[in-house]
């Protein structure tokens, strides 16, 4: 009979080195976690403008050109709708458009540049 050890040794080893490359990512992120605890799990937001926001959260529904699709048209729709109006819309929703894409001062934002398309 053939002896099998060397397959399981290098299985072993393998596994060895795994548990360690784990255990030394799982350390360095100890820090991050307390730092997370300690602020209360809040992380810090980069601020982006109302483009850029519209861009990653609206634009797939009614344009990167405002111009619509399976949202409606919004090149004009600060001649419909008042900034408050708008930012109810974005914050609650309206017919298909889902509530809650934006919200809090991104949502804010976004009215207000919205607002100013007449």
């Amino acid at each position: 009979m053939k002896s099998n050890i060397i397959p399981f040794a290098i299985i072993a080893i393998v596994g060895i080195f795994a548990v360690v490359i784990i255990s030394s990512i799982g350390v360095s992120q100890r820090a991050d976690i307390q730092n997370e605890d300690e602020n209360g799990g809040e992380t810090e937001e980069v601020a982006q403008n109302p483009e850029e926001i519209f861009a990653n959260s609206c634009a797939s529904c009614h344009g990167g050109d405002l111009t619509g699709g399976a949202g409606p048209d919004l090149t004009a729709v600060g001649s419909d709708l008042s900034e408050e109006e708008i930012n109810d819309v974005i914050i609650n929703g309206q017919g298909t458009m889902p509530a809650g894409l934006i919200q809090g001062e991104e949502a804010n934002e976004v009215a207000a540049w919205l607002a100013e398309m007449k």
